[in-house]
């Protein structure tokens, strides 16, 4: 019968691989685990992708609203939307200007939007007006802010904080600091 044996220093190696193998394994973590923030597609009732949704006055069709993403709360009458565009028209139908901002709001209740994140109107005639936070109410068809704003003409820059104005951007009334700057033409002036 052929045994085979092992000498002494072999087996010691192994016997303390053994244990450093074991002592490695039963070692606890001093790091905690991560855990990510709380999202709101984790708190929304429903998610949406790709909207478009009418907006309207008394039945009257006032524009349309579109949005890549829509997180739908608060028994689905609040909005939460990303990538925002709303599109404006008068009672006939006809083209009033747009709206684009990175997010918005959408209140189905209050029949309102409201856009945050380099907010931008653009009037039919291209007068655009930017600001942080802009809100259309249906009810009223007005945009209004409190935040300060830029709005562009042709020749015309004005500034302010505060407004209130048709989606159009041809009623249009400052509140706070307003001013601006305007390229005047020579043509026409005495020369001194």
């Amino acid at each position: 019968m052929n045994a085979v044996r092992f000498s002494a220093p072999f087996g010691v190696v192994a016997v303390v691989a053994v244990v450093a193998v074991l002592a490695l394994g039963c070692r606890k973590s001093t790091q905690p685990p991560v855990v990510a923030e709380a999202t709101l597609s984790d708190s929304a009732e429903q998610v949406l992708w790709d909207i478009h949704q009418f907006l309207t006055e008394n039945g009257v069709k006032r524009g349309d609203l579109y949005a890549d993403t829509a997180f739908v709360f608060n028994d689905q009458t609040k909005f939460v939307l990303r990538n925002i565009r709303g599109e404006f028209t008068t009672e006939t139908g006809a083209p009033n200007g747009t709206m684009k901002g990175n997010r918005g709001t959408y209140d189905l209740r209050l029949r309102s939007l409201e856009g945050f994140g380099n907010v931008l109107i653009t009037s039919t005639d291209g007068k655009t007006l930017s600001s942080n936070h802009l809100k259309y109410v249906e009810g009223t068809n007005q945009v209004s802010s409190d935040s300060a704003f830029v709005m562009r003409r042709a020749t015309e820059v004005q500034r302010g904080i505060g407004f209130t104005s048709d989606p159009n951007l041809k009623v249009f009334k400052c509140f706070r600091a307003c001013g601006g700057e305007a390229r005047v033409p020579l043509k026409g002036l005495d020369k001194p």
